[in-house]
């Protein structure tokens, strides 16, 4: 029982992919920027660190909120995603009152596409950061179909 338990485990494991990107923040802690696994990219929270220079925007909530997305947006280009492939979003504010900028910021990268969210206030966001968001994003899988006439 024991090998075959050790087997399943290392299919397992043999079907998961690091990603990771320059053109985002390199992760803070004991993570990955993302994993892929089966086709679905789990991407951990992004704050708004610019990748250039690894200093935090904050600027403005629609600035923090911009670099947010445009971390986000390099991890999925790096799996070779977009923001259509996006299936959950979570955010996390430091403040609520900030709900309505981050949306509006949130929402032009999203379009007519609208992926499952929440939305919470946390009492304290890594460095400091007024807003962070993580995704869920999948990548259909293409299935070939022959026709017979």
């Amino acid at each position: 029982a024991r090998t075959k338990l050790s087997l399943i485990k290392k299919k397992m494991l043999g079907k998961l992919k690091r990603i990771f990107t320059q053109n985002a923040p390199a992760p803070i802690g004991p993570y990955s920027q993302a994993i892929l696994a089966d086709g679905t990219l789990y991407i951990s929270g992004q704050v708004a660190l610019n990748p250039k220079t690894g200093k935090m925007i904050q600027d403005s909530i629609e600035d923090e909120t911009a670099m947010v997305m445009e971390n986000v947006k390099a991890v999925l280009s790096e799996a070779g995603m977009g923001f259509d492939n996006v299936v959950k979003s979570s955010i996390f504010l430091s403040d609520l009152n900030n709900f309505v900028k981050v949306n509006g910021v949130y929402g032009k990268y999203f379009g007519e596409h609208l992926p499952a969210r929440e939305c919470i206030q946390a009492v304290r966001l890594p460095k400091d950061a007024n807003v962070e968001i993580s995704v869920i994003a999948v990548k259909p899988k293409i299935q070939l179909v022959a026709f017979h006439f």
